[in-house]
């Protein structure tokens, strides 16, 4: 078969429904993520067989043998040692479905690449990117595992830095391709706005460092706002004892603390530039809109614990998600001449 000698209009129809299909699955990934870590079934499945594991237990006899090897686990050893295999089942299906759906997201993206890049309906310019992006769901694959692995030596939790890893890895696939996306849609002229790139990137941050408060449940500490220790803004101790260092990444206190704010600091950078950026339009008006419903749901999911329902926890990570995608387009539209 002959390659076309140049993509069409409706080759590029295509790529942008492609992309967009596989943007929507990984929102429905990261958000299976975060009732997975909710549900803590993260640690369920002990072994990383990317092919095998393609399918569930079978038979009761398989699912004993699943279930013994999760045994083996800190996690059965020191937290769940009253499990029988029934309540195994309940933790075995959301983590075995992140999986599986991280192989569909694989598969979903290689198969039309490949099949468009042979049939020569993707511009050049655009080749190199998507690569990148399939190089990337690679890694993230990886991380996904290098995490896991991190529960199933001592400790019956993951490690709160390969999770941020994991979870920075996967808002950078979705951002990079939404961003794509847009240039496609609508290719923009003109510079980027570095204010708003900077904003783009403290969100970015922020996101990992809501990370690390769910890795270590750091969430939990305080349940007040806008006081945190006993009416004070800021806990007592918390420059001295423990050490700054590594503290903002292991201290309950000074991860939740830095999250917070982080989240004032977006805030308000947010309202200056909507202030100055307000006759945009739509740019402008939905970025300081996903800011204040992200902000809003970050105070509620704090003033309901120590009972945090899982929908508003998934709530909020969504709001991440939104944030990312609104702060991108605006990044995208309003420009330098």
């Amino acid at each position: 078969m002959t390659a076309a000698s140049s993509p069409t209009l409706q080759d590029r129809t295509r790529i942008i429904r492609w992309l967009i299909a596989v943007a929507a699955l990984i929102v429905i990934m990261v958000l299976l993520g975060g009732v997975t870590r909710l549900t803590e079934s993260g640690l369920s499945i002990v072994e990383w067989r990317p092919v095998t594991g393609t399918l569930p237990p079978l038979s009761d006899s398989a699912w004993q043998a699943e279930f013994d090897k999760y045994k083996t686990s800190p996690e059965f050893q020191k937290k769940n040692s009253d499990f029988t295999v029934a309540d195994f089942k309940t933790i075995f299906w959301f983590e075995y479905l992140h999986r599986l759906l991280g192989r569909l997201i694989g598969l979903a993206f290689a198969v039309p690449f490949f099949w468009m890049l042979w049939r020569g309906q993707i511009p050049g310019p655009l080749k190199p990117r998507l690569w990148l992006l399939l190089g990337l769901g690679g890694l993230q694959g990886f991380m996904g595992w290098y995490m896991v692995a991190s529960g199933l030596v001592d400790r019956p939790d993951v490690s709160q830095y390969r999770l941020a890893a994991h979870l920075g890895i996967a808002f950078g696939i979705y951002g990079y391709m939404v961003w794509l996306i847009f240039g496609l849609l609508r290719p923009a002229p003109g510079r980027l706005a570095p204010f708003c790139g900077v904003l783009t990137g403290l969100i970015f941050l922020q996101i990992l460092a809501g990370a690390f408060v769910a890795g270590i449940d750091a969430g939990f500490i305080y349940n007040t706002w806008p006081a945190m220790d006993n009416g004070r803004f800021i806990p007592a101790g918390i420059w001295t004892d423990p050490p700054l260092w590594p503290g903002m990444f292991e201290d309950h206190r000074i991860v939740q603390f830095n999250h917070r704010m982080l989240a004032y600091l977006i805030t308000l950078l947010v309202g200056v530039w909507w202030w100055f950026n307000r006759e945009k339009g739509a740019p402008a008006h939905l970025l300081a809109l996903a800011t204040l419903f992200q902000v809003v749901a970050g105070i509620v999911t704090v003033l309901v614990l120590p009972y945090v329902p899982a929908w508003l926890a998934v709530f909020h990570q969504a709001g991440g998600l939104a944030l990312l995608t609104a702060s991108l387009y605006a990044l995208h539209r309003v420009r330098k001449p």
